[in-house]
């Protein structure tokens, strides 16, 4: 999700389209293209505004690149020179982290991708010059299609830019189930000696998109993964406390799904566990809080990781989430109480609430130990 200029206002009732894609920022988008001769930013702006607010997110962005198209060469070689003419500032390479730039920046990739395909060695330098504006990892996964081992060999350069936003395209543009993009059909392990090279990296920005890529291997290639966080550790490339970090997140969604081998991988072990739950708010109202309480107990010391899944009523197929309680230990012959307050909002952007019967499972080091189930109201 981006963050940066584009998220102001985040929170007061506008959606995700609207905070990224308006007038202002439609605007400072048509004073960039300003620089190149003979372009007409009034003229851009008559060709968009007016049938922006109708449109999804990503269809706002294929309709401004349309109304740039229109005023930009059609030779794509003197395109991509346009679009390079008319980028901003390259955001601080001194930054590691929470610098996401500005979504309307990606128009620039959406133009590569649509007119470069048949000229993949001008349109990848494009790419890595907008890539410093705003992440391409959308963009450049057309390409890996058609031209993976150009685009894969290009990457391999990429790994050591100075610029860490360049570094996180190689992870993220080769994720195999990145958030709206499109599928990639390369073999999931040709990225691997890319990872193996990027975890070392000094900045989150990077290591966060590594740790992601793994996690999205651990659904089809769970082995590998762990595997591949075992050799990482050996070397001792990164530090050890953000060696630590990287592997949490990397099995994330492994854990999640009970994954006795990811959870061993971490330390927590299978165990005789005993729980008691106990529910404080049996029948919430959206908009307040699910409140509960679960005691634990076990004969042996055991290192827990205890989680808890919400199954939500919908209207057609139910829903179930996974979120965190606590990471602890149980210590024998005494009483671990844990407790919590869920809150039930109605006002979530990505995920309505429905009144219904709910159900409440804890869940310790992959088992499900205790269940119960809630009525939400209206």
């Amino acid at each position: 999700m981006p963050r940066g200029p584009d998220a102001a206002g985040a929170g007061q009732g506008r959606s995700l389209a609207d905070q990224l894609f308006n007038a202002d920022s439609v605007g400072d988008l048509a004073r960039d293209f300003a620089v190149l001769p003979g372009f007409d930013p009034e003229r851009f702006l008559r060709d968009t505004l007016p049938g922006l607010g109708a449109l999804p997110l990503m269809a706002r962005l294929d309709h401004l690149a349309d109304g740039l198209q229109a005023q930009l060469p059609r030779d794509f070689p003197a395109m991509a020179d346009a679009l390079e003419a008319a980028m901003p500032p390259p955001l601080d390479p001194a930054r590691g982290d929470d610098d996401f730039g500005r979504f309307i920046h990606a128009v620039h990739g959406v133009l590569a991708a649509r007119h470069g395909l048949d000229h993949p060695d001008r349109a990848l330098d494009l790419l890595h010059a907008a890539t410093r504006r705003f992440s391409m990892e959308y963009a450049i996964r057309p390409f890996l299609n058609r031209w993976p081992d150009l685009t894969l060999a290009r990457m391999a350069d990429w790994v050591e830019d100075p610029h860490y936003h360049v570094r996180r395209l190689v992870s993220e543009g080769t994720r195999p189930r990145l958030p709206w993009g499109r599928a990639v059909r390369i073999d999931p392990a040709a990225p691997l000696p890319l990872l193996d090279r990027l975890h070392a990296d000094p900045t989150r920005f990077v290591t966060r998109s590594v740790a992601n890529h793994l996690n999205d291997l651990t659904r089809r290639h769970p082995r590998a993964v762990l595997d591949r966080l075992g050799r990482w550790r050996a070397e001792g490339r990164q530090r050890p406390a953000e060696m630590d970090w990287i592997t949490r997140h990397a099995l994330r969604g492994a854990v999640k799904r009970g994954d006795a081998d990811a959870l061993a991988h971490l330390g927590f072990r299978p165990g005789a566990v005993g729980a008691d739950l106990r529910l404080k708010t049996p029948e919430p109202r959206i908009g307040e809080a699910l409140r509960f309480a679960v005691t634990l107990t076990a004969d042996t010391p055991l290192p827990v990781l205890v989680d808890y899944r919400i199954g939500f009523a919908r209207p057609g197929r139910p829903a179930e989430k996974v979120f965190k309680l606590k990471t602890t230990e149980i210590v024998p012959e005494t009483r671990t109480t844990l407790k919590k307050s869920h809150p039930l909002k109605g006002d979530a952007t990505t995920f309505r609430l429905h009144p219904g019967p709910h159900t409440l499972v804890i869940q310790v080091n992959g088992a499900d130990v205790a269940s119960a189930g809630f009525e939400l109201r209206a």
